[in-house]
């Protein structure tokens, strides 16, 4: 086999293996309500990704609907505010919560309608809140402070967990990207060293062992660094 023409497998080899890891991030990624749907890890980590900010967004939204009702509001009038002086993904969500409400759908459905759509623990505990409070008649603002105040504390832990394993999520990132920056330099200073050895079977099986390797690397470190909270 020629040199140009390893090259030419090899060069299809690689645009066919590029192809299909971009199919494989990329697939399955659905809009629908605003959120991502889909099972392909770039679908779970815009999905993931949404909901942080949604999280992050949900105490100042409390302590918009608290001051609404102190102001003597109703909940529904809190919820116009959130989505008046909120930002996106808040105000998009409680958007669509404001016109179910509007075309007729129950409150306690409207409700529950958000929480699935959102994913989010914290607005499920506000939602359930909300109906608790409706039925027996509670203190709505105050449940809604004592829920943005066990965020913000939970948030400021989570920050902190961050930057320590920040060492390590950079470690696993070198730990994983050294072996495939160490070949790509091999194959652009030696290429007639290095394609016939990636086109041999030897040199298939040794790539694949090693992305092998990286990945259950990368997930030991991760495993080991994620800390729930």
């Amino acid at each position: 086999m020629s040199a140009d023409l390893m090259h030419a497998v090899a060069t299809l080899l690689a645009a066919a293996a590029a192809a299909g890891v971009a199919w494989y991030f990329a697939a399955g990624v659905k809009i629908k309500a605003g959120w991502q749907n889909g099972t392909s890890p770039l679908a779970r980590w815009l999905d993931a990704r949404r909901r942080a900010a949604f999280n992050a967004q949900l105490p100042e939204a409390l302590a918009t609907m608290s001051n609404a009702l102190r102001a003597g509001f109703s909940i529904s009038q809190a919820f116009d505010s959130v989505v008046e002086q909120g930002e996106a993904p808040m105000s998009e969500e409680f958007a669509i919560l404001r016109q179910q409400l509007q075309v007729g759908m129950s409150f306690e459905d409207a409700l529950e309608s958000l929480s699935q759509r959102v994913g989010s623990d914290d607005l499920t505990l506000v939602t359930t809140s909300i109906l608790i409070s409706r039925r027996t008649g509670g203190n709505v603002t105050e449940i809604f402070d004592r829920i943005s105040d066990t965020i913000r504390g939970r948030m400021r832990i989570e920050r902190k967990i961050r930057s320590l394993t920040a060492q390590g999520r950079l470690q696993g990132a070198i730990v994983s990207l050294m072996p495939v920056l160490l070949g790509g330099a091999m194959l652009a200073i030696k290429p007639k060293m290095m394609i016939p050895f990636l086109c041999s079977a030897t040199g298939a099986v040794s790539v694949l062992v090693m992305f092998a390797l990286i990945a259950i690397g990368w997930a030991m470190i991760r495993r080991i660094i994620r800390i729930d909270v």
